[in-house]
């Protein structure tokens, strides 16, 4: 790898500002001062170090956080603070959203910079489950819960759409609270499907992707990386 890629990819130095420290005698390779740019840098040997501190490459992470309420899966900063802002991480703007969740929606958010696992979490392929627990506006219950649940299981044409929704699971945990199992992540598909079916959701929360549940003692706006096991499981 050349040297001014590490130092970018290893500090907050852009390019041109790594370039600029070379130059000004702040890198070493191995002990001796170097300025030139294009030097090769044996990342699993070599020792560079920016001003007296080595630097070393930032793995492969994966993270879960507990996303609160008013908070957005974007890049781009805009009317809310990000997902990314809450997260203490080297090179954090690197960590990719695993699915979004809207604004107003809370719970299980995973993060990477792995994108082959990240395309194995959210491919329709692989059919992961995600478990979310929705308020509703109007109660459902009797036989009105029973088609419902019906109508889900068979899946849903939403507006706008040309195929129906693959089956899902959807449970009752009281009129006005509702538990759904979906495989997909279509546009606001959760909110739509209950559109679909004649209600309103008026707070969404996901509880788990996959085997991947959201811990109980993590609470809004907290974070931790994934434990091996949890990584392995998708």
């Amino acid at each position: 790898m050349r040297l001014d890629r590490f130092l970018s990819e290893t500090t907050p130095l852009t390019r041109s500002l790594a370039k600029r420290a070379l130059k000004n005698g702040e890198v070493t390779l191995n002990g001796e001062p170097i300025k030139q740019a294009a030097t090769q840098v044996d990342t699993e040997n070599d020792e560079v170090k920016l001003n007296g501190e080595r630097l070393a490459l930032v793995g492969l992470r994966y993270v879960m956080m507990h996303k609160p309420v008013d908070v957005e899966c974007t890049a781009r900063r805009g009317l809310y603070p990000r997902v990314i802002d809450i997260i203490d991480l080297p090179k954090v703007e690197r960590l990719q959203p695993v699915g979004r969740l809207d604004v107003d929606t809370t719970g299980l958010l995973l993060l990477t910079d792995d994108g082959q696992w990240s395309h194995r979490v959210t491919s329709p392929r692989h059919r992961c489950a995600k478990v979310y627990i929705a308020e509703l506006a109007e109660p459902m219950e009797g036989e009105a819960a029973q088609q419902a649940i019906e109508q889900v299981a068979e899946g849903i044409l939403l507006e706008g759409e040309e195929t129906p929704t693959q089956p899902a699971t959807l449970r009752f945990i009281t009129p006005q609270q509702a538990e759904l199992t979906i495989t997909e992540g279509r546009y606001h598909q959760v909110k739509r499907m209950f559109a679909a079916l004649g209600n309103h959701v008026n707070a969404l929360h996901r509880r788990s992707i996959g085997d991947v549940l959201l811990p109980d003692d993590l609470a809004p706006g907290e974070w931790r990386e994934l434990t091996p096991e949890e990584i392995a499981s998708f």
